[in-house]
């Protein structure tokens, strides 16, 4: 017997692997099963889940078997029914429906969005593991999206995860691919079944089904379990169970039946059409066809030839409820043992089952079938066996009681009733041909009382007139149901209104039934609204409004539904009449400018429309086209005034009236303009860039207050004026800044008030700005004798325009203020002297600038000054970089600057070397506080010491500069070469006889061909006296010279060897030289000398000098003969021969003769400087930074010594 395909019987019976027995618990208190495609579960209805009722009473409860080979609740059986009616669908043993596959096709090939690999169906044996695996790409993705397994339509799998089902999720970091894996562990057949895998991420979804086939196991029988396929309605067996397949006979057609005859519903099934199975199910009680198809599929299968049975069982046996069968099996060795089972559990003989046997054949007989008979049979013999399945069969339902026709008004319970031949039978109802599906929000409701089934319609409407029909197993019957409206009265018709507007509106008619009805107003629908409320209370029907308006008012009708009565009623809404003057101030004031055109419109309200009347002064304003005149509209009122005068200014009345009432207002109007321009304004004070200014109001503020007063200015050859100030000038007064001084200005005024500004004043007379400048700056005492002060001065930071005409000095005597005018005439220079003092007064002194605006504020000296001259001793001060030797090539200028202290002017003496200075090569300039040493064109011979000496009186200061002019030195005396060898040549020469004054710092070496006499550098910067020149070419024959360098760079000429060297050719023999071995030690040297050094107190100073020795010298520093050892006030350094002592911020007790020692081996040297610390320091001085007194004692008495005079 053909089944329905794998996708299709999934859809249906869904089953989870290992379910958890308390699924089907919570299906029945739902009491139906959700599925998953809403529309169409609107076109068939919902379908009731297992009748709870049924189930309870009998006490069932699944069984294991159940479990195994059925879901934990039912789905819709309407699923199955719309897989099975599909008209295209043709059926074959194992094969799917081609529109199915087609549907499958389509639907995995529609573009995926979220998924990079879809899981694909797969087959696997009983036992065996399989796994399912799907991939989402998270380029894209924020966070991980949400996955879920599902089998059939509604079963997540995330509960069901346990012994047989694992789910597994992975992340790829570098491909950011997720991986979400479904393993299923050791398969049962009722995995088999198709599976959908969903994944969302916020607004995005996508999903995939796939098909999971199980096989059987090689070598092995199925087991066929009816028990477990079935799942029926029973009579408290333990393996009772039902599944309702209502859902098949949804719109549905009701035949009549024919009585037919007794039929074996296997074979019935065998050679049915698939479109034909389920009136054979619904007519021969079978409840559970889908598992009785797959049972029928079973049986299909070719058994193989049995060695033990000669003649098996037949693959099915059916008879009715409460008969008796007989299963047969022929041995074909009639000495094994047979044993009968059923559901694998072995049948013991009793009343109920008989067993015979006759030669061979072995005989089982049940008595009295019962639905729980309904099962899967075998019987073993030795280590074969055979199957069969029985069938129970139901006797039909009749229906004893039949539907009677049936009439009833609208609204009203309509009951239609019968009787069938069991109590609790499965029995269907049908409106018109169409099943009726109850539920919560139906009309339609069921009710059993026994063997009574009872439909009932609450609210009958006329749409409810059909023919209702009942259908059982057995039989059918049918009734028309007439339902007609009642007779409809008025008890409360509508009546007109008339209402005020903005009061409420009540519409109120009542009628004998409880319907429902229309509003209209002229003709157009009413919608309900905030403003408009429609109550339905009983037979009362109300249209409120709670604010009435204009629109309000109209022709309303109340129409009830289903009837052809109206009930109309007029709403006239009016108004008394209104004047808003909400726009206006306070007082009802109006303010119109002079010469504009007043345009005064007052809102008015009143239904119907007002009539209004302007008047002032009991004296009416017509409407008309006069220059004062009224214009009237539906809404507003306007009182017009062309060309506003002053005399327009009054109380304007006016009077509303209508039906309703009447209303009266007062408006004030006042005519206003612009000020008189106020007078020219007068300059009172003047500044360097300000002035100050008044003025007079005006003389007419033009009906309205003064507000404030725009100030312009101009230069009085300009015509531009522009304007000071931005925000009104409430005084009358004034300052304007910010002029250019020497510039004549002129300022006017402008009044302004709340109408506009008036016309500009009449200009100021002309004025310039000046001022005065700031005070002179820096004023000191240049120098002071026993009758003169001379005072010198900076001139002022701010002259101004006027600019600066001179000075004025003054003075006077301490204890008097009497100032004295030192200068008759104003003085330009910044240096001036007061002379005829008398010696030993104390004077104040103070000086003034002048210009055209007068004299400045006076610069004052601080403290009184004494006329007396003072005796300052004489000081030199000598620059840093003339503290050692000031070197300078032959040809460069000579320009020295020393600067000195002293007074009265001190005399100074140059000489050199001793002797007096010849002026006539050296110019040597004198000033008040320097002295400058200047050669035009350096010599050597002006290389010298230089010796300065400062006198003042009887106090001396002295001064030593040592200047070194140096040129380019003279060749090298005399070049040798002293051996040839191979390729070498060795040379010697003495060092040349005029080192240019300075220190030779090295040779150049150049060889030429003799052939060419080209020459060519080969060494540079050499420092020895004698080298070995390589690399030479043999057969040549060379000749050398040699350059001498110091600072000033290369001598002009060089020293050629008298005598070439012949670089031998190939063939020749060379002996090399014996060379006694050079003894490199030496005793400490000394090759740079440490110098006398001037330091600066506060001021890091260093002594340097290098020293040469063999083995290396160890280097001692000194001080006055003491070591200078663990001080931190002194860091020593020898790098390379190079020995630095630095002495950190010397003060003047640091100063005395330092000495640097080398010792090694072959000998002792020691080099001597003096160091001498300029700036010296008191003796409470030195006590307090920690200098211990016999040390100050010490420095002060060689301070002493060598300053005798002071």
């Amino acid at each position: 017997m053909p089944e329905p395909t794998k996708k299709e019987e999934n859809e249906v019976l869904a089953p989870a692997p290992a379910p958890p027995p308390e699924e089907p618990n919570k299906e029945k208190e739902a009491g139906t099963v959700p599925v998953k495609e809403p529309n169409k579960e609107k076109e068939a209805g919902t379908a009731p889940a297992k009748e709870p009722n049924k189930e309870k009473e009998a006490g069932t409860s699944p069984g294991k078997d159940e479990e195994d080979a059925s879901p934990p609740g039912g789905l819709p059986p309407g699923l199955g029914s719309r897989a099975l009616e599909r008209k295209d669908s043709e059926w074959s043993i194992g094969e799917s429906p081609a529109g199915e596959e087609q549907d499958k096709q389509n639907a995995n090939s529609q573009l995926s969005i979220l998924f990079v690999e879809k899981p694909q169906g797969g087959t696997v044996k009983v036992g065996e593991n399989i796994t399912f695996i799907a991939k989402v790409k998270a380029e894209d993705l924020l966070r991980k999206p949400t996955v879920k397994w599902f089998k059939g339509k509604w079963m997540d799998l995330a509960s069901k995860a346990g012994k047989h089902l694992q789910l597994k999720e992975t992340f790829e970091r570098h491909s950011r691919v997720y991986t979400f894996e479904m393993q299923i562990i050791k398969a049962k057949e009722n995995y088999a079944g198709n599976y959908r895998c969903e994944v969302s991420y916020k607004d995005k979804f996508d999903s995939c089904s796939f098909d999971l086939e199980v096989l059987e196991s090689t070598g092995t029988t199925p087991n066929i379990d009816i028990r477990s396929a079935f799942k029926r309605s029973g009579e408290g067996q333990d393996d009772a169970g039902e599944l309702d397949f209502s859902g098949l006979l949804k719109r549905r057609e009701v035949k009549p039946q024919e009585e037919q005859p007794e039929v074996d519903v296997w074979e019935l099934l065998k050679n049915a059409k698939p479109s034909e199975y389920e009136k054979i199910a619904f007519q021969y009680g079978i409840t559970d066809l889908r598992g009785m198809l797959r049972r029928l599929k079973r049986m299909r299968r070719v058994e193989k030839k049995s060695a033990a049975f000669a003649r098996i069982l037949d693959p099915a046996y059916q008879v009715d409820k409460g008969g008796r069968v007989r299963f047969v099996v022929e041995l074909a060795d009639p000495k094994l043992e047979v044993k009968w089972y059923k559901n694998g559990q072995e049948i013991r003989p009793s009343t109920k089952y008989i067993f015979e046997h006759k030669g061979c054949e072995r005989i089982m007989f049940i008595n009295n079938c019962v639905l729980t008979d309904d099962s899967e049979y075998y019987v073993t013999a030795g280590d074969e066996k055979c199957s069969t399945e029985l069938f129970v069969r139901e006797p039909p339902v009749m229906v004893t009681k039949q539907l009677e026709d049936t009439k009833a008004y609208c609204g009203e319970r309509v009951e239609l009733e019968c009787e069938v031949s069991e109590d609790d039978a499965n029995v269907k109802w049908f409106k018109n041909g169409e099943e009726i599906i109850p539920g919560p929000k139906s009309r339609y409701h069921i009710r059993v009382e026994g063997k009574k089934h009872i439909l009932i319609i609450d609210g009958a409407t006329k749409a409810d007139s059909a023919e209702y029909s009942v259908m059982t197993t057995g039989g059918q019957s049918s009734a028309k149901l007439s339902v007609d409206l009642k007779p409809l009265k008025i008890l409360t018709p509508l009546t007109d209104q008339t209402v005020n507007l903005g009061k409420e509106i009540c519409l109120k008619c009542e009628v004998s039934e409880n319907i429902t009805g229309k509003w209209t107003k002229n003709g157009l629908p009413v919608q309900e609204t905030d403003h408009l409320k429609i109550v339905h209370k009983g037979r009362i029907h109300k249209l409120v409004i709670a604010n009435a308006l204009v629109e309000d008012e109209g022709d309303y009708v109340f129409t009830p539904d289903a009837y052809s009565v109206t009930l109309p009623a007029k709403v006239h809404v009016v108004d008394p009449p209104k004047i808003n003057l909400d726009g206006l101030d306070a007082d009802n004031t109006v303010t119109v400018i002079a010469g504009n055109k007043l345009r005064l419109e007052i809102p008015i309200s009143g239904e119907p429309p007002p009539k209004a009347l302007w008047s002032r002064a009991d004296k009416a304003i017509m409407e008309g086209s006069g220059r004062i005149r009224s214009e009237n509209y539906p809404d507003s009122t306007t009182l017009v005034i062309d060309i506003a005068e002053k005399d327009d200014s009054g109380v304007y009345n006016i009077n509303l009236k209508n039906e309703a009432g009447e209303a009266h207002a007062s408006i004030k109007i006042k005519v206003v303009d612009i000020p008189d321009p106020p007078v020219a304004p007068n300059v009172t004070d003047v500044g360097d860039d300000w002035c100050i200014m008044t003025w007079d109001p005006p003389l007419y503020d033009g009906g309205s207050p003064i507000l404030g007063y725009f100030i312009e200015r101009k230069k009085k050859q300009s015509s531009r004026w522009m304007r000071l100030n931005f925000d009104l000038c409430k005084e009358t007064i004034f300052e304007p800044k910010k002029m250019i001084e020497g510039v004549a200005y002129e300022v006017r005024i402008f009044a302004v008030n709340a109408v506009g500004i008036s016309k500009p004043s009449m200009p100021s007379k002309p004025f310039v700005p000046l001022a005065v400048t700031s005070p002179p700056t820096l004023l000191t005492v240049d120098s002071v004798t026993d009758t003169t002060v001379t005072m010198k001065w900076r001139p002022p930071d701010q002259i101004g325009a006027a600019g600066l005409d001179g000075y004025v000095l003054e003075y006077c005597f301490e204890g008097t203020d009497d100032w004295i005018v030192a200068n008759t005439e104003l003085i330009e220079k910044t240096k001036f002297t007061i002379t005829g003092l008398p010696t030993d007064s104390r004077i104040y002194v103070r000086v003034k600038a002048v210009n055209a605006a007068g004299a400045s504020e006076p610069k004052y000296y601080s403290q009184p000054i004494l006329v007396k001259e003072i005796i300052e001793a004489p000081k030199i001060r000598i620059p840093r970089h003339l503290k050692q030797t000031y070197i300078r090539r032959v040809g460069e200028a000579i320009n020295l600057v020393i600067p000195f202290q002293g007074k009265p002017r001190p005399e100074l003496i140059w000489t050199k070397d001793g002797a007096p200075i010849d002026k006539n090569q050296i110019n040597i300039r004198n000033s008040e506080t320097d002295t400058i040493v200047f050669i035009r064109k350096a010599e050597r011979s002006h290389s010298g010491k230089y010796d300065l000496q400062v006198k003042v009186e009887k106090f001396v200061e002295t001064a030593s500069i040592d200047i070194r002019v140096i040129d380019r030195p003279g060749p090298p005396q005399l070049v040798k070469i002293e051996d040839v060898w191979g390729e070498n040549v060795a040379l010697s020469w003495t060092p040349p006889r005029d080192d240019g004054n300075t220190a030779i710092t090295g040779y150049t070496i150049q060889k030429a061909d003799k052939k060419s006499m080209e020459w060519f550098t080969v060494i540079e910067h050499y420092h020895r006296t004698s080298a070995t020149i390589t690399e030479l070419v043999i057969g040549n024959e060379y000749y050398f010279r040699v350059f001498a360098e110091n600072m000033c760079g290369l001598s002009e000429d060089a020293t050629m060897t008298k005598e070439s060297a012949v670089i031998a050719k190939d063939g020749k023999i060379y002996k090399n030289p014996v060379y006694e071995d050079f003894d490199f030690t030496e005793a400490p040297m000394f090759t740079q000398p440490l110098v006398n050094t001037y330091a600066v107190a506060g001021y890091n100073a260093t002594l340097n000098c290098s020293v040469r020795g063999n083995p290396k010298p160890k280097i001692t520093w000194m001080k006055n003969k003491v070591v200078i050892k663990d001080d931190p006030r002194y860091r020593m350094f020898s790098n390379q021969g190079v020995c630095t002592l630095e002495i950190r911020k010397p003060s003047p007790y640091d100063g005395g003769t330092y000495c640097c020692k080398a010792v090694n081996d072959l000998g002792t040297v020691e080099i001597e400087c003096k160091l001498e610390v300029k700036g010296g320091l008191s003796f409470c001085r030195l006590l307090l930074q920690g200098v211990p007194p016999n040390i100050i004692d010490s420095y002060l008495r060689d301070l002493h010594s060598s300053n005798p005079e002071e």
